[in-house]
């Protein structure tokens, strides 16, 4: 299944898509197969499992109402900051919005990266508090009546 692929009719049954559909996105360079590309009447595509999961993600943005013309640059930009593992990230859409969650960022991708936020992961917010309650805890004769004596 790897290295041999999946043809055109398959990859967009797989994926959910008509084949219309998938041709129009390979012949726009939405994404083209990354196996066998079209070189002319008869030849066959053949498209990788990386390019069925390209697909279903443009599928699953098209579904949630984004607009054509947003994922195109939606996913050039998502490539842009994730590289060829898509899957490692997260999409949060709000309306025509698109951000992606790629570790401790958020980035518009509509935007091209225009109003990164950082993440604040919870659980070092977590691991902080614990260390910083054992050091105070060893540098005071009685931690917990330092800890009681000032309202906590």
């Amino acid at each position: 299944m790897g290295e041999q692929g999946h043809s055109g009719t398959r990859a967009a049954q797989i994926v959910g898509i008509t084949y219309r559909q998938l041709d129009y996105w390979a012949r726009t360079d939405l994404v083209r197969p990354s196996l066998v590309d079209a070189s002319g009447s008869g030849s066959r595509r053949r498209y990788s499992y990386r390019d069925l999961l390209e697909l279903r993600m443009i599928k699953n943005l098209l579904d949630a109402g984004i607009r054509l013309e947003t994922v195109r640059e939606v996913f050039s930009n998502v490539r842009d900051y994730v590289g060829s593992d898509i899957t490692s990230a997260n999409l949060v859409i709000n309306g025509n919005s698109v951000v992606l969650c790629n570790g401790e960022e958020l980035i518009d991708v509509v935007r091209r990266g225009q109003g990164v936020l950082n993440v604040l992961p919870l659980a070092n917010v977590k691991s902080e508090i614990d260390e910083a309650m054992a050091v105070v805890d060893l540098s005071t004769p009685n931690g917990s009546t330092v800890a009681a004596a000032s309202g906590a």
